[in-house]
């Protein structure tokens, strides 16, 4: 009876192998996808240990293929031989059905990767609410979803040869002892043997629950790379660390725990739990404008570009001629700029809210909440302005219901909700997202020259920097030979690349045309020109510059460029630092009268700066990095490597400011009832 066991047993360990062997194999094609550095020279110790480290870490899951295989086939055999007969056909399925997984959330890591450059992380989470259609329109036409399908055919093939040859290595008999107590003590031995096996796999090669892998102890060799690091973890480690951060979890604080909390956000004079006394935290941020510093315009504009990042801009890019427009716009006198500038949010519509609302939407999906639907907080942007005599409109070039702004905007303030798929043509051509940005913006300028005399706020959001990139560009003048003719061949050539890119060529002279435009039309405009968050639309792999890693500030920083007639380059203050943030007040200290009152929890770019803080990551004159990860890089807009370092503290700087304004946000939302409709804060 013990010798099926035995047998069993052994069959257990073989199919076993195949999941970590697996992981080990999509692994080394993560790296070969991705690997951003032309040799392996000096990496190969880190790629050792990246092997090393993952392979235990991913044993967090792949242990279980021993467990179930040992408790659902052998044991059941010991007692049931014509189960034990079909064991090894119900291990294949076992382990088919999670290769199936594994295959599954690989190729959704490498999908991710490609879109965001990281490995899974909390974005995950803003899924759910995303535009269903876009997304499988950019599933199958980007990254070739049929064909992704498809592999699954010679993928299960492949593995069931690999499962049965694994099956078939040759088992051992089982020792039979003379004496039925040492027969017994035999058999002892092998069942705690095989259980203090699963234990030590499961906890990554130690008994000790607390020396498991995790991200604070991956070898500071491999932490160093963060390629590498982020190649360390397993895809549905990954996926499990997301699992556990879902988005809603600051909402699962109290107040008490809230509390001190904010105190370390709150002005000097409202810590101590002051602010409590507020109708609402975000009262406690209330500033007083030192004097108008530009003629009052009557018209404002906040352009927000899609995916209209810093990163084309730096000189390193020029030759690539994709944002000429936008250069032509900071190289006026009376443009200022910033090149190292944080979104408020990694994807669009975090930004968007986070600029309407003026407290960051930290991952809470204000836009999708009810409550936001009838009220809104004393930050902000349409509703403060009205203060100052301006009507606000939100221009989309897509469809207002989408994310409910229909809703949202309203209840923030704004007076007009103007979405292009109701005042383009209905026959524009148009992406998921929205109409193209041409066509939407010509439409938009044209309805603004025919409104009244009355000071307009409109916050503009364009659409068409998205993929899937289908456009015709050649329909609308993009010809690379012509836009960048000292680019390597190999990235002219590229079909893929000249899409992404010739679509931020196309989105930048879209936005640029609609700028000089209202300049000409309303000479007094303030015209403030940003992305909703940054992008990579340059290749690192087709000798561009010498580096061939995307760094932090690429990663995260998105444009930002300001025009008014009275404004001139020193105005900043010397900042070379700014955020989505600082956007608000420094509309109010810049068009305000003297003593104007008005609540922004950031300070004016027309003050000194050291640092910026979002949810999502930290800036400050000399370096970046995340919010929540011990690393950092310097802010050198260089074609050579940039060195990743590691913080000291082994954690992300400025902790307890990021968990203050992300607590405040959570509060808010807990708090619906402190919310107000729009008229009754005016």
């Amino acid at each position: 009876m013990f010798a099926l066991f035995f047998s069993g047993l052994q069959q257990d360990l073989k199919i076993f192998l195949f999941a970590p062997m697996l992981c080990a194999i999509f692994r080394f094609i993560f790296l070969w996808v991705f690997w951003p550095y032309k040799s392996m020279q000096g990496k190969k110790k880190a790629v050792f240990h990246c092997f090393r480290y993952g392979f235990w870490w991913g044993m967090d899951f792949n242990a279980y293929v021993f467990l179930f295989s040992l408790l659902l086939v052998s044991l059941p055999g010991v007692f049931f031989p014509a189960y034990f007969a079909v064991g090894d056909m119900l291990r294949t399925a076992g382990v088919l059905f999670y290769a199936v997984v594994l295959y599954g959330a690989f190729v959704g890591k490498l999908i991710f990767y490609e879109h965001y450059h990281d490995i899974y992380n909390d974005l995950v989470w803003l899924g759910k609410n995303a535009e269903k259609h876009n997304l499988i329109d950019v599933f199958f036409h980007e990254n070739h979803g049929v064909w992704v399908l498809l592999g699954y055919i010679p993928f299960l093939g492949v593995s069931w040869l690999a499962i049965q040859a694994l099956l078939g290595l040759p088992s051992l008999e089982l020792p039979v002892s003379v004496s039925v107590m040492g027969q017994y003590a035999f058999n002892t031995v092998v069942v705690l043997v095989a259980v203090a096996f699963f234990y030590y796999c499961r906890f990554g090669g130690t008994f000790r629950h607390e020396n498991k892998p995790e991200w604070d102890t991956i070898p500071s060799v491999v932490k160093k790379n963060i390629f590498l690091a982020r190649a360390t973890v397993d895809d549905l480690i990954a996926l499990e660390n997301v699992w556990k951060h879902p988005l809603q979890e600051i909402l699962t604080h109290t107040d008490e725990d809230d509390i001190p909390i904010i105190d370390s956000i709150m002005p000097m004079h409202m810590q101590d739990g002051a602010w409590q006394r507020l109708d609402s935290p975000a009262e406690a941020f209330i500033r007083q404008a030192k004097g108008a510093r530009i003629r009052s315009p009557k018209h404002i504009f906040l352009i927000v570009g899609e995916s209209y990042a810093q990163m084309p801009l730096d000189d390193i890019y020029t030759n690539l001629h994709l944002c000429d427009g936008a250069r032509s716009f900071r190289a006026d006198p009376h443009t200022v700029s910033l090149d190292n500038f944080l979104p408020a949010g990694m994807l669009s519509r975090p930004s968007i809210v986070s600029l309407m609302t003026g407290i960051f939407d930290a991952r809470l999906e204000l836009n999708e909440r009810e409550a936001f639907w009838r009220g809104t907080v004393a930050t902000s942007l349409p509703l403060q302005l009205k203060k100052l005599g301006y009507r606000s409109i939100y221009w989309y070039g897509g469809n207002a219901t989408y994310g409910n702004f229909n809703q949202y905007a309203p209840a923030v303030g704004f007076d007009e909700v103007m979405a292009a798929a109701d005042f383009c043509p209905p026959d524009a051509p148009r992406t998921w997202v929205g109409v193209y940005d041409h066509i939407f913006l010509e439409q938009t300028a044209a309805k603004i020259r025919h409104m009244d005399e009355q000071p307009t706020f409109h916050f503009i959001y364009t659409t068409s920097n998205h993929g899937p990139y289908k456009m015709d560009l050649a329909q609308y003048g993009y010809d690379a030979e012509k836009v960048m003719p000292d680019a390597p061949e190999s990235l002219k050539k590229s079909h893929a690349w000249q899409q992404q890119m010739g679509t931020y060529w196309y989105s930048d002279q879209a936005i640029s045309r609609f700028v000089k435009d209202m300049q000409q039309v309303y000479p007094d405009s303030l015209i403030i020109v940003t992305g909703d968050h940054a992008a990579i639309p340059v290749p690192m792999d087709m000798g561009i510059i010498t580096r061939t890693e995307v760094t932090f500030r690429e990663e995260f920083c998105t444009s930002f460029a300001m025009y008014h007639q009275d404004i001139t380059k020193n105005m900043l203050a010397g900042n070379t630092i700014g955020g989505h943030m600082n956007i608000l007040p420094t509309i109010f200290e810049l068009i305000a009268p003297r003593a104007f009152r008005y609540y922004s929890l950031f300070p004016a770019l027309l003050e000194p700066i050291d640092h910026i803080v979002t949810p999502y990551h930290w800036l400050t004159r000399d370096a970046i990095g995340p919010a929540e990860k011990g690393f950092y890089q310097g802010l050198e807009a260089t074609g050579a490597p940039v060195e990743t370092l590691l913080e000291a503290s082994g954690k992300g700087r400025f902790i307890e400011e990021t968990e203050g304004y992300k607590a405040l946000s959570g509060w808010l939302v807990r708090h619906p009832d402190i919310l107000r409709a729009a008229t009754k804060w005016l």
